[in-house]
């Protein structure tokens, strides 16, 4: 799968993603409103109801008086508190809004509507809200006059109806939470698939080039041994076979590479632990080196100031950590490289700094270089070989010695690796 394609289907999935999001916000703000409609449907028709039982009972109370007179004169107000019992009313609210299913804390109160003076009811402190709120009924069928009403006010109702807002709205947000970390982990595996594929592929090109050498070498030099003229020369034999011997070596050695992703991969490497000389290893291991950095004109300083080098630690194993820092620290370096290899001391152990002149290393890599197969880009140096499991195979054997490795790296300005290796080694052989 394609780059652009993967980043297509990100974009795509981000944009439904959100969509759902907005539709879920929208449809929760929709619920909200309508349960809000609904109670105060419910309210209404309530209070209209607890006015009707009353309507009732006046009328029982009056079913024998036939002069008209007497509904004239129920317009003052101890004449309306005479009409509606305190106990009376609230009882017939409390019972109106259990009917409808509504237990929220209340306050009612029945008022002059023009003179604003409150009658009867549990106003105390709400007088305001009771007379602005949206809950009242007239009361003009009990005395045909508008000038009375009932009001009923909520004091909870906005936080309730904020708290069942956001307890849908923190349910949504968990749920889309959720879903975007697992789309997020979805494309991060794609890109991830991606550039392991495009690593392996890399590797795949560079190991067949890097057989490809030394297969041709042997079969060219084979050739050449079956030709009469050369068969008959001594010297000319004793070359090609060397040539043949060194090449084979060298396959040899790139297939153990190769066969060392497994090993490592797997923890089936064996810790064989021994004092060792730290400057001894590296003595020889820099004269060694010394005779391909000459051919570039190149020198490798060595500074071993670590007053005490010896530790516990797989001779075979140190040798190749170090073998590793050295090779790419001359072939990442360009003519003329210069090398300083120092020692030193701190209280857990010996420190080995291994630094160069080269290239350097970019800060976005140096968070990939101890990765298997991971290359770093080399710009123009097109003949760097390798696998990419040189710094790979470094820290998995520093790590196994409970030691660690560090780095330091600027472009164009070389880089210098730090590895810490402990007196004692590892704990398990």
């Amino acid at each position: 799968m394609k780059v652009a394609t993967i980043r297509f289907i990100a974009g795509i999935t981000l944009f439904v993603l959100l969509g759902i999001l907005f539709t879920q916000f929208y449809w929760i703000r929709h619920a909200v409103e309508l349960r809000e409609e609904q109670f105060n449907n419910r309210v209404r028709i309530a209070l209209k109801t607890v006015v009707n039982h009353l309507f009732n009972i006046q009328n029982a109370r009056y079913s024998l008086i036939q002069d008209s007179c007497q509904r004239h004169c129920l317009l003052s107000d101890e004449r309306i508190k005479q009409i509606i019992s305190p106990i009376k009313l609230d009882s017939l609210i409390q019972n109106e809004l259990g009917c409808m299913r509504i237990n929220r804390d209340y306050e009612y109160a029945v008022f002059n509507r023009h003179t604003h003076e409150f009658l009867m009811g549990s106003y105390a402190n709400y007088e305001k809200e009771l007379l602005n709120t949206g809950f009242n009924v007239s009361l003009s069928c009990l005395h045909q006059s508008d000038d009375y009403a009932l009001a009923l006010y909520f004091p909870h109702l906005k936080s309730v109806m904020v708290k069942k807002m956001i307890s849908w709205v923190v349910l949504t947000a968990v749920m889309m939470l959720v879903l975007f970390i697992l789309s997020f982990y979805t494309l991060y595996g794609l890109f991830r698939q991606k550039r392991l594929s495009e690593i392996k592929n890399d590797f795949v090109n560079n190991m067949t080039h890097e057989f490809k050498t030394p297969i041709s070498t042997v079969s060219l030099a084979s050739e050449m041994l079956l030709r009469p003229e050369v068969i008959n020369n001594s010297a000319k034999v004793s070359k090609y076979a060397r040539l043949i011997y060194d090449e084979n070596l060298r396959l040899k050695n790139q297939v153990e590479n190769v066969l060392q992703i497994a090993i490592l991969d797997k923890g089936e490497f064996a810790i064989k632990q021994k004092k060792v000389n730290v400057h001894h290893i590296l003595e020889k291991l820099i004269y060694n080196f010394e005779l391909r950095m000459k051919e570039r004109n190149g020198r490798i300083i060595y500074t071993p100031s670590a007053s005490n080098d010896e530790i516990y630690a797989d001779k075979v194993h140190l040798a190749n950590i170090f073998i590793n820092l050295l090779d790419n620290a001359e072939k990442y370096s360009p003519e003329s490289p210069i090398i300083h290899v120092d020692t030193r001391n701190n209280e857990h152990g010996i420190i080995v700094s291994i630094k160069d002149n080269g290239i350097g290393i970019s800060k976005e890599n140096q968070q990939q270089v101890f990765r298997k197969l991971y290359r770093v880009p080399t710009g123009n140096l097109h003949d760097v070989k390798g696998f990419g499991l040189g710094l790979y195979y470094v820290k998995t054997m520093v790590e196994a010695h409970n030691g660690s490795v560090k780095l330091q790296s600027e472009l164009k300005k070389g880089s210098c690796f730090e590895v810490l290796l402990p007196f004692s080694g590892s704990t398990s052989v």
